[in-house]
């Protein structure tokens, strides 16, 4: 017969024992911890959008800043424990005039860590600075593929998906249905044709066949004829879902339950790959939205997780090696060993050929995740993760 009493007695001296071994590593840290003062700056252009059809679109002003504080509180969270102290300086301007301008006041005071909130050209210009050269950015806005290949720095880090990573993640999603015929609709404005172009390659990436490709027409009037646009634009013979590329919003969500087939719709409407929803709960997420809703009053958008994950990676790093030199920060962010806990159900990490932030993407529609890409079947030699986006044979890129 076992002894109850002794089965307790084990456990107590086991949990005593434990409790004593972290208090002395807990000690032994705080006692080797030294002071480091980390400085992050943010820089941003404000985005003019055109307007969309719809009033219930709305982009929030603040969009990237609030995941950047976001990000800091969480560092200091930590941070207060090992002597780390992080501090965010704001930096927002309306042109790129005074954005180069800003720039180079930033870059000349030394190394340092930018994150960089602007369209793909400025996010190129700024790296090639010289003032740049000893400096880390992070680009935590522009999707645009070519920066993570032929435009690719040494010293930018890409926190934000690219557009190449989000249609890969939509298309295994139709290659694992086997919907293999898609009607492709792109928009006018210039993301729409470099998503459209996306979806393209991704496409031809897994095996599907786009049977037809269209532009929207500029001058439907879809708010009030949508019932008898949308039939005519998508009448063909055959095709198993009609995907998108409209980033502003301003008419794929006019579509859904309008196309001449039934049938599902995807990419800017509908069954969206993104880079972070609400509707994300697994993994620990409700964590993270609750602490943004109370930072921010709003809901957290991919912008915003991009931000915070750059500068959750900036204070992993810190934490990992002790130092605020950029030169160490920027070796270990790219090396091996580094990983971040991003409430992606992935461990995410970058890159070593093209700086791109190694992440999970959902698929989402209003109110639930229909699936997380990459999905399950789809292998690599490295991490499935690398099934997303350009694989190294296939980036450009030669200065990493």
């Amino acid at each position: 017969m076992i002894n109850s009493n002794n089965v307790l007695s084990t456990a107590t001296r086991l949990f005593t024992t434990t409790c004593l071994g972290l208090a002395v590593l807990s000690n032994s840290n705080l006692a080797t911890a030294v002071e480091v003062d980390v400085q992050i700056h943010y820089l941003e252009q404000t985005i003019d959008r055109p307007p969309t059809r719809s009033k219930l679109i709305v982009w929030p002003e603040d969009d990237g800043q609030q995941g950047a504080a976001l990000g800091i509180a969480d560092n200091n969270t930590t941070g207060k424990f090992l002597k780390h102290q992080y501090e965010l300086q704001k930096t927002i301007v309306d042109n790129q005039s005074d954005l180069m301008v800003e720039a180079k006041k930033i870059l000349g005071s030394g190394p340092v860590l930018l994150l960089l909130n602007v369209p793909a050209e400025s996010v190129v210009a700024i790296a090639d600075l010289p003032a740049a050269n000893d400096d880390l950015l992070f680009n935590a806005r522009s999707k645009r593929v070519s920066l993570r290949s032929e435009q690719c720095r040494s010293n930018v880090l890409h926190s934000i998906p690219s557009r190449a990573m989000l249609s890969d993640a939509l298309m295994q999603f139709f290659a694992k249905r086997r919907w293999s015929r898609l009607f492709l609709i792109e928009g006018h404005r210039a993301g729409d044709l470099l998503y459209a172009q996306a979806f393209r390659s991704s496409a031809k990436k897994f095996g599907l066949k786009i049977s037809d490709d269209k532009q929207w027409l500029e001058d439907a009037d879809i708010r009030r004829n949508a019932s008898l646009e949308v039939p005519l634009f998508t009448q063909a013979k055959k095709y198993d879902a009609v995907v998108v590329a409209d980033e502003d919003q301003d008419f794929g969500h006019y579509l859904l339950y309008n196309t001449w087939l039934p049938r599902p719709v995807a990419g800017s409407a509908g069954l969206s790959p993104v880079v972070w929803s609400p509707v994300i709960e697994q993994w620990g997420a409700l964590q993270l939205h609750s602490r943004f809703r109370k930072l921010a009053g709003r809901e957290m958008t991919g912008v915003d997780y991009a931000n915070w994950a750059a500068v959750r990676s900036i204070g992993e790093a810190v934490t990992r090696t002790n130092t605020n030199v950029v030169a160490e920060l920027s070796q270990y962010l790219i090396g091996d060993q580094f990983e971040l806990a991003g409430f992606k159900g992935h461990s995410l990490s970058y890159r070593d050929w093209n700086g791109q932030l190694r992440q999970s993407v959902p698929l989402v529609h209003a109110h639930a995740v229909a699936a997380n890409a990459p999905l399950e079947g789809y292998l690599h030699q490295l991490t499935e993760l690398d099934t997303l986006g350009l694989d190294r044979p296939e980036s450009q890129c030669s200065r990493f």
